[in-house]
């Protein structure tokens, strides 16, 4: 057998992932909420752009969660089902476990303090959506302290659906929102200093408990992320 034909030749991507790049920051900043359609005639407009990079876009945004295309109703911004919420909080958690066992045992004071840097900055969130971002920028750098690349690389993949998660829960409510989320942070940054695991875990757990019971409207639900 000839070498010749043995791999498909090379395409370049760079506009489909550009476009991708733009209607995920319009999802992340509110622009599309969970259950907006996504037109792509109107999108190639808006980007200035063919239908073509818009679809492919529209494709790599389906593989992370982001949106749902259904033939019957086009494409649309990803609506989390109960089930949805229950398997990624699971997962998440499995994940997180992992990662605050990590970074008490290994991480150095300078991950620490990267750490705890992205909590600071949630002082400065001018309003919700922002408060997201630096919430997800948080757990970035907890994951990036536990050293363990396969963790971060699992991590990765399910990043944005937290994120869509968040920006569900902050659509249900933001009672006291701005005030609460960096003082939880703080807990969590305290309980990693202190190499405290099963204070760490147990905070972590409430942490993502709290955004759940939002998410889920159970009684009594109090405010976090």
């Amino acid at each position: 057998m000839s070498d010749q034909g043995k791999v498909a030749p090379a395409r370049r991507r760079g506009l489909a992932d550009e476009v991708a790049d733009r209607i995920r920051e319009a999802i992340f900043s509110g622009a599309y909420a969970p259950g907006a359609q996504l037109r792509e005639v109107e999108l190639s407009g808006e980007l200035d752009v063919s239908r073509g990079p818009v679809r492919e876009a529209l494709r790599l945004l389906e593989r992370e969660g982001l949106v749902h295309c259904a033939w019957h109703r086009g494409t649309t911004v990803t609506t989390l089902s109960a089930e949805d919420v229950a398997e990624l909080d699971s997962l998440r958690g499995a994940l997180e476990d992992l990662a605050v066992r990590q970074v008490i045992a290994r991480a150095s004071e300078e991950d620490l303090a990267s750490v705890a840097k992205t909590a600071d900055m949630m002082e400065r969130a001018a309003d919700a959506h922002e408060m997201v971002r630096w919430d997800i920028a948080f757990h970035d750098a907890v994951f990036a302290a536990a050293g363990h690349r396969r963790l971060a690389d699992a991590w990765d993949g399910i990043r944005c659906q937290v994120h869509l998660f968040l920006l569900t829960r902050i659509g249900r409510s933001t009672k006291d929102y701005l005030d609460r989320i960096p003082r939880e942070h703080r807990g969590l940054v305290a309980a990693l200093r202190a190499r405290d695991s099963a204070a760490a875990l147990d905070l972590f757990a409430t942490h993502r408990r709290h955004a759940v019971d939002v998410v889920t409207g159970a009684p009594d639900a109090t405010d976090a992320s």
